[in-house]
């Protein structure tokens, strides 16, 4: 069975869901219209968080009506409520933007709790919202995962959703719960369900085996996609999630290959003996851009998703290297040298209307616009490698990091966090790394090698 298949979201009341503990909470089936509008959360711009800033929501296990094994906990479905719980708070509290109190810590409500909660026992650990769901198996050997949102202050219910799902796939249920509860309070896109493609490293620096690597946007569920025989490099999601795009090369030869995730086959899209860069995806998933040094210059070019004739879009002397679509398509940022050194550029998707729009000192690469379409992520050099923030237009320049070589950005689909790599001074091991738009809180994804080049995908249906 396929999450998808099985997924039932609501938004609505809940004063129809029986509190009887003997009963099973239930989630409606039918599925609900949503609405085409922004959800309604607190009022703040993505930069201005003063407003659910430290927010404080507790999240206890979740409740069962019988503590069952399944196949994804042995140890019953008690303490599966309790992973559930853990990964929601990990998720909610990795942002940046609340401050979650996981299970561990917290009193255990009973199963006819979750639809009726003590609001005075979380009022009185001073908690303003309660997360709490219930976990149950069914016949089929599938689970269904409940999660409620309730504001302890007012004392009433906020939201609600519920999946039907395979035991495998109960990770994804905690995540689609923190994507309910994030974007009911802060009226943003959700991002948790979500995954991640990156390039595996490992051996020494002067000889680095990378192969293709994918996981949830936690790090979980970690699969290792291509064996490392041939080097892999700059992976991107397909807008429909299906697929990734990604250079190889093999015996010195780059080809540029798309990845179908469902059946682990590939297609080859365009080869040359000339060096190769950068293959990214239109946002309609039609053509890839990508860079190639013929005769010693450096252009951008554009070829079908199908494969087929390429079309050069620049053609100034130098190096122009990258391009990302602006998310309407009209526009394609990219860095290029022919200032004399790396700046940032934009053109429109044809190639024409080419001008150059970085100016605040330094160098500037690895261009990527935001989902969002109000800002582009690059690497500032200066000195240090550093994450950084600017407008379409060049101005409002920021910078999110301030290590030593920090690079390649990479937005979550809502545009709230920015993915990087980091590379160590002396050692060369490298590392995947998170930092929101604040530049306040950054973390590190684990992952069982060193990784580089990270992509986030599109958020799952």
């Amino acid at each position: 069975m396929k999450f998808a298949a099985l997924l039932m979201t609501a938004a609505f009341s809940l004063a129809a869901i029986p509190a009887a503990a003997q009963q099973s909470p239930t989630i409606d089936e039918e599925p609900i219209a949503t609405s085409q509008e922004a959800p309604q959360g607190l009022s703040g711009a993505v930069t201005d968080e003063s407003e659910w800033q430290d927010l404080e929501i507790a999240i206890p296990g979740f409740a069962t009506n019988a503590n069952v094994s399944t196949a994804a906990n042995d140890a019953g479905t008690a303490a599966l409520g309790r992973d559930i719980a853990r990964v929601i708070t990990a998720d909610l509290q990795n942002n940046g933007l609340f401050r979650p109190t996981g299970p561990d810590s917290l009193p255990q409500p009973s199963f006819g709790d979750i639809t009726s909660p003590a609001y005075s026992v979380w009022d009185g650990r001073k908690a303003e919202m309660l997360v709490q769901g219930y976990v149950r198996k069914n016949d089929d050997d599938s689970l269904t995962v409940g999660c409620y949102l309730y504001d302890v202050l007012l004392k009433q219910p906020v939201e609600k959703a519920g999946w039907r799902l395979p035991p495998s796939d109960w990770r994804r249920a905690a995540h689609k719960c923190a994507d309910m509860v994030f974007s009911r309070l802060t009226g943003e896109n959700p991002f948790f369900d979500s995954r991640i493609a990156y390039i595996a490293e490992t051996g020494p620096k002067d000889n680095r085996r990378k192969r293709l690597a994918i996981m949830d946007s936690d790090g979980a569920n970690h699969r290792f996609l291509t064996s490392g025989n041939a080097t892999a490099l700059s992976p991107r999601y397909s807008p429909d999630y299906k697929q990734i795009l990604y250079l190889s090369y093999l015996d010195g030869n780059p080809r540029i290959y798309i990845y179908d995730i469902a059946s682990g086959t590939q297609k080859l899209i365009a080869q040359s003996e000339n060096p190769t860069f950068a293959p990214r995806w239109s946002p309609d998933g039609r053509w890839v851009l990508y860079s190639m040094a013929v005769a010693g210059n450096t252009d951008i070019y554009r070829v079908s998703a199908d494969g087929g004739e390429s079309v050069r879009l620049t053609s100034s002397p130098g190096i122009d290297v990258g391009g990302s679509f602006s998310p309407d398509g009209k526009q394609i940022v990219f860095e290029s040298d022919r200032s004399g050194s790396q700046q940032i550029y934009v053109m429109d998707a044809d190639g024409s209307d080419q001008r150059r729009i970085s100016f605040f000192g330094g160098r500037a690469a690895t261009p990527e616009w935001s989902p969002r379409g109000d800002q582009i992520a690059f690497t500032h050099i200066s000195g240090n490698f550093r994450i950084a923030t600017m407008s379409p237009n060049g101005k409002n320049m920021r910078h999110l990091t301030n290590s030593w070589q920090d690079e390649a950005p990479t937005w979550a689909p809502n545009g709230r966090i920015i993915q990087f790599f980091r590379t160590q001074r002396n050692s060369g091991e490298t590392s995947i790394w998170q930092v929101d738009l604040t530049g306040r809180n950054e973390r590190r994804l684990t992952t069982p090698v060193d990784g580089s080049d990270p992509a986030w995908g599109p958020i799952r249906d």
